[in-house]
C-alpha cells in the first residue's frame, strides 16, 4: 500500500460556480434584491395574518381587546368632563340648549365635537352665534349671543317676534307683553324689517297716533294710524314719501283734518281721500255755489 503521507493537497478553484455567479448578478439588480429583501417578509407576515383573521372567533377577539384598550384609556379621570357652562343665554334657552345637546354626563372629551355640538346649538331660533370650547378634563364652555326682538309681525295665526334681519326670535301670547315693541302686519312683511325699521325712524312726529305697518301686496307700504287713517306709500323710496306727507302735516296740520286716506303710491301726485263729514261739507259748498 501506497503510503499518503507526504501527498500534496488539492487545491480548490476560488472562482464561484456558474450558478453561484448568476444569482449574484441577479441579486444586484435594485427591484429584485428590494423584493427579496422586503417584499417577500412582508407578503409572508399578511400570508399569516389573512390566515390569523380568517377566523370569524379570531377577529371578535382582536376587536373586543381593542374597544376594551381604547375603552380604559378615553375614560381616565384626567379626559372625564362632568360640568357644562352656559353664557349669554336666558334661562329659556339655556334650557333649550341642554335638551338638544342631550349630553349624559359625565363623558369623555373624545367623545365631544365642538363643532356639531355648535351647528345644533345655532339650529334654535333664538341664537344668533355660539362658541363651544371643551376644556379636557374640566367642563364645556358655550357662549351664546341671542337675537334681540326688534319688531312685532302680526300673522292670522299668532304673534312672531323678528329680528332687525327678520330673523325669527320666537312667538309672543300677547301684544301686551312687548309694549316697546313696534309692529307690521301683512304676508312677506318678515323679508323687509330693515324698511319697515327706517319707517319707524321716520315716522317719530306720528308716534303718539302710529298703530301699525302694513305690507301690502308684497312690494309696499301702508302706515295705519289712529282715526282710522292711513298713509299709502309707493314702492319706491317710501321713507322719502313719508317724510314729505309728515312736513306737509307740520305746515298745514294736514293729519288733523277729515282725511281717511292719504294716497303717495303715484310719487308726483298726493291724493287725499275725504272723510263723510268733510265730504259732506264740500257737497253743501258744491250746491251753494250752483244755486241748488
Amino acid at each position: 500500500m501506497r503510503s499518503l503521507i507526504g501527498r500534496p493537497k488539492r487545491q480548490e478553484d476560488p472562482a464561484p460556480s456558474r450558478l453561484a455567479y448568476r444569482l449574484h448578478r441577479i441579486m444586484l439588480r435594485p427591484v429584485l434584491r428590494f423584493a427579496v429583501i422586503y417584499g417577500l417578509p412582508v407578503g409572508l407576515m399578511l400570508a399569516a395574518l389573512g390566515v390569523y383573521f380568517g377566523d370569524q372567533q379570531r377577529r371578535d377577539a382582536v376587536r373586543l381587546i381593542y374597544n376594551q384598550a381604547a375603552t380604559l384609556f378615553v375614560e381616565r379621570p384626567e379626559f372625564m368632563i362632568d360640568l357644562m357652562s352656559i353664557s349669554g343665554a336666558s334661562d329659556d334657552v339655556a334650557q333649550d340648549i341642554r335638551e338638544v345637546l342631550n349630553i349624559d354626563f359625565p363623558i369623555s372629551s373624545f367623545d365631544l365635537d365642538s363643532a356639531q355640538m355648535r351647528e345644533t346649538i345655532l339650529g334654535l331660533d333664538p341664537v344668533k352665534e355660539a362658541r363651544v370650547n371643551v376644556h379636557w378634563g374640566e367642563m364645556v364652555q358655550i357662549e351664546i349671543e341671542e337675537r334681540r326682538p326688534a319688531i312685532i309681525w302680526r300673522r292670522r295665526e299668532a304673534l312672531e317676534l323678528l329680528d332687525e334681519t327678520g330673523a325669527y326670535v320666537r312667538t309672543a301670547s300677547s301684544r301686551l307683553d312687548y309694549p316697546q315693541l313696534n309692529l307690521i302686519a301683512g304676508a312677506g312683511a318678515d323679508q323687509h324689517v330693515a324698511q319697515a325699521l327706517a319707517l319707524y325712524a321716520a315716522a317719530r312726529p306720528l308716534a303718539e297716533r302710529l298703530r301699525g305697518m302694513v305690507y301690502v301686496g308684497q312690494r309696499r307700504w301702508d302706515v295705519a294710524l289712529d282715526r282710522d287713517q292711513r298713509l299709502m306709500l309707493p314702492e319706491r323710496d317710501p321713507v322719502q314719501a313719508l317724510e314729505r306727507i309728515i312736513g306737509l302735516d307740520q305746515a298745514q296740520d294736514l293729519l288733523a283734518r277729515d282725511i281717511e286716506v292719504v294716497d303717495m303710491r303715484l310719487e308726483k301726485r298726493m291724493t287725499l281721500r275725504l272723510g263723510e263729514e268733510a265730504l259732506l261739507g264740500s257737497q253743501d259748498v258744491i250746491q251753494m255755489k250752483t244755486g241748488d
